[in-house]
């Protein structure tokens, strides 16, 4: 049965029932559904992502605006930030062993149309890449899925899961790569074949976990009662920044990097490769560091770096060091605040929710991520630099320490205990 335990201590240190609810062994089936949540979120991602390192040529090709092109990496950025909503409610209800395989499955066919044929014209790749939005509903199917798994170091549990969107980074590395040597249709292929493979894979080996309570209430009624939470809103409000801004740069750096400095694409792409790394890397700290010292401090630490690295990549400086120090700096800062924002959730939201909290969280998150290139992309279309975009950034980082201060901090602790063990 799951346990919830009342208590009046804030959200900036891990109090002891938070760490401690009377589990203290993790099972290795635990361990098991947590690397294959991972893996099956690595891979949608990295096929979420297949659009972004090809942008600079598909505006070559297909002679794209700034904005046209912008609009061609942010679409699958909508879809899978405005699905995460029902599919995480869906996955309260079925699980991620039904909800994993179904998501990669669905995946195949965005990805073998953009690659076999979408890709030869606009409307082609806005189609298809509406479609490859479904990738980034994983997200909310492996959070819940997780959660339920880990009723203690729920935060650093998640924070290694969240090391997923290094998915990222995956194609990042090898899409311009492949495409160059074997052809456009070579990188979107092999992705399809990696879905379809996991699938498999999770179909055999994933399990929930035991004891797992499918609610009875219709989805909507579901839906509806997330949104009355008050850990719905706060944890949209700062994973809007805090992973959004992580998405923004995923997705657009590459043409930013080529833009503002003159990179080849190849070169852009490995830049944001590295960039990405960082803030996967960050992510399980950031939950590690909330499990010990509670998420507030660490979002407004987080956010505070990531205003100060936003600020001073708004001069436009040298790359090497001064640009290259801003943007991972702040990719460090966006990837522990997005591990940050998964612990409080955990701690927070109630058992049978996480799935629905974690949905429109979620979808707040890409969001956060969907506007910021459209506006980058306008921005320099004006302009013809990108000042005025990071210097946005470094204002609504600010307003975002200073909420993590203010309200987080003083939200009361209510720890769930997912007895799914």
């Amino acid at each position: 049965m799951a346990r919830q335990a009342q208590t009046g201590h804030p959200a900036t240190k891990g109090s002891a029932a938070s760490r401690d609810t009377g589990h203290t062994q993790i099972s290795g089936r635990a361990w098991l559904a947590l690397a294959l949540a991972l893996f099956g979120f690595a891979v949608n991602f990295w096929a979420w992502a297949l659009l972004s390192p090809l942008g600079p040529k598909f505006k070559e090709i297909l002679a794209l605006t700034p904005f046209q092109q912008a609009l061609v990496v942010a679409v699958p950025v909508l879809v899978g930030s405005l699905g995460r909503i029902p599919v995480g409610g869906l996955t309260d209800r079925y699980g991620g062993r039904v909800m994993f395989p179904v998501v990669s499955l669905a995946t195949v066919v965005p990805v073998l149309y953009l690659g076999l044929s979408g890709h030869t014209s606009l409307a082609g790749l806005l189609v298809g890449g509406f479609f490859l939005g479904i990738a980034g509903t994983a997200f909310a199917v492996g959070v819940p899925t997780v959660s339920a798994w880990f009723p203690v170091r729920r935060g650093l549990a998640l924070g290694l899961f969240g090391m997923g969107m290094g998915g990222t980074a995956i194609s990042a590395l090898t899409t311009v790569k492949l495409a160059t040597a074997h052809g456009l249709a070579a990188p979107f292929v092999i992705t399809a074949i990696v879905l379809a493979v996991y699938a498999l894979i999770a179909i055999a080996l994933l399990r929930d976990a035991p004891g797992r309570k499918a609610p009875e209430a219709a989805l909507s009624a579901r839906l509806a009662d997330a949104l009355r939470l008050r850990i719905t809103w706060i944890g949209s409000a700062v994973y809007a920044i805090a992973f959004g801004g992580y998405v923004a740069f995923s997705v657009y750096l590459v043409t930013y990097l080529k833009t503002a400095y003159g990179l080849s694409a190849t070169d852009a792409a490995n830049k944001m490769a590295g960039f990405v790394l960082l803030a996967v890397l960050a992510r399980p700290v950031g939950g590690w560091l909330a499990d010990q010292i509670g998420p507030a401090i660490v979002l407004a630490s987080a956010f505070a770096v990531a205003a100060a690295a936003a600020a001073a990549q708004a001069t436009t400086p040298v790359l090497m060091p001064a640009g290259t120090i801003a943007f991972l700096a702040m990719a460090a800062a966006l990837g522990a605040g997005s591990g940050a924002t998964f612990a409080l959730v955990g701690r927070l939201a109630p058992a049978d929710k996480v799935g629905s909290v974690t949905g429109v969280v979620g979808a707040a998150g890409g969001l956060g991520g969907f506007i910021p290139p459209l506006i980058m992309g306008a921005v320099y279309s004006s302009y013809h630099n990108y000042a005025l975009g990071l210097a946005l950034l470094a204002i609504v980082a600010v307003a975002m320490a200073a909420f993590s201060i203010t309200v987080i901090r003083k939200t009361p602790q209510r720890v769930t205990d997912n007895a799914g063990d």
